[in-house]
């Protein structure tokens, strides 16, 4: 069920892609060929003991940090930040990398501590984890990326099943955390964008911009959509990033109520399966790498769809295995042929 969900929201990730840039099609169809390719031969990888190997968890998480400090000195910038690194001609994404990374050591940091994670200095050092890529994250900036880091952090100490009084306690210092990051780092326009769902109609042709042609365009599709190649806001240019940020807008423009129904359903029964799959593992490390994975995908759905709906600030997160980027496709790739190969270890 969880490989067939995977084709589905693939294809029709596909199908938007070859709507409204035919480029950005051929470019993930490699992607998605090395993706499938590697979670078919998750029988013949031996993840566990890979992943038992402290020195590969720390390896990844450690490049990662590496990388997303590299990316901080390049002299080119994409859209305004520097997240992606150029090597042999190909652009990728640290902080993709940083994700992976993070659940690896929180997988194996929550499973070697499992009586002792609700000590103060046991919780205190797993956010220093997510912190580190975080903070690293935001210079660049990518405000998005380091709430999903941290909100990944936060949703580990949940399924370790910290007492409630500590996790309100932690609450209370996210927020002041956010609210020294308001005054003292955010820059006018990063302000704008996170606070522009909440006043909709003010500054149309700047901050809100994204979001009003977004909803324009969730809008006027009707039930069955206008068709494929038919969304004027997506084929005319007037919806930016139709291919990662606005790539659910572009979808639901063209094939309507129903086919968005049908995104959202397939992103449930993702979540679905990988929470049922996690609850089986037989141990605990399998378990909090299944349901970090279910956190990615959940964390980043509500994100994007929620932005492109005008109900959640716009931070530039896409749909994992939907929206463009070989980066995005092959870190969720790399995690799903993990959980196959604890499917078949916990039958």
């Amino acid at each position: 069920m969880l490989f067939f969900a995977l084709v589905i929201t693939a294809s029709a990730g596909m199908l938007s892609l070859a709507s409204t840039n035919i480029d950005f099609f051929w470019r993930q169809l490699v992607w998605y060929a090395l993706a499938f390719t590697l979670i078919l031969c998750a029988g013949f990888i031996d993840w566990k003991w890979v992943l038992s190997q402290t020195w590969f968890r720390f390896g990844v998480y450690g490049i990662s940090v590496a990388m997303l400090l590299l990316s901080q000195f390049q002299s080119a910038s994409i859209r305004g930040t520097k997240s992606w690194i150029l090597f042999a001609g190909i652009q990728f994404e640290p902080v993709e990398i940083a994700k992976l990374g993070l659940i690896f050591v929180l997988a194996g940091f929550f499973s070697r501590k499992h009586i002792s994670a609700w000590q103060t200095g046991n919780i205190f050092l797993s956010f220093v984890y997510a912190a580190l890529p975080a903070v690293l994250a935001l210079l660049h900036p990518d405000f998005g990326s380091s709430m999903v880091l941290l909100l990944i952090w936060a949703g580990f100490l949940l399924i370790e099943g910290i007492n409630r009084k500590r996790f309100l306690a932690g609450f209370a210092c996210a927020i002041l955390a956010f609210a020294a990051l308001w005054v003292f780092v955010l820059k006018d326009y990063q302000k704008d964008r996170l606070t522009g769902f909440l006043f909709p109609t003010r500054d149309p042709f700047g901050a809100n911009y994204n979001v009003i042609q977004s909803k324009i365009a969730i809008g006027a599709a009707g039930f069955l959509g206008k068709g494929f190649g038919q969304g004027t806001q997506s084929q005319l240019h007037f919806l930016p990033e139709a291919q990662t940020d606005f790539i659910f807008a572009a979808f639901v423009e063209e094939w309507g109520l129903l086919g968005g129904t049908f995104v959202i359903l397939t992103f449930f029964a993702i979540v679905y399966r990988l929470i049922v799959i996690g609850i089986r593992a037989q141990d605990n490390y399998s378990k909090f790498i299944v349901l970090g994975t279910a956190l990615v995908f959940t964390i980043h759905f509500f994100i994007n769809v929620g932005s492109n709906m005008g109900v959640m600030p716009v931070t530039g997160i896409t749909l994992p295995f939907f929206s463009y980027g070989g980066s995005s496709v092959l870190t969720i790739a790399v995690l799903i042929s993990i959980i196959e190969r604890i499917k078949l270890e916990s039958r």
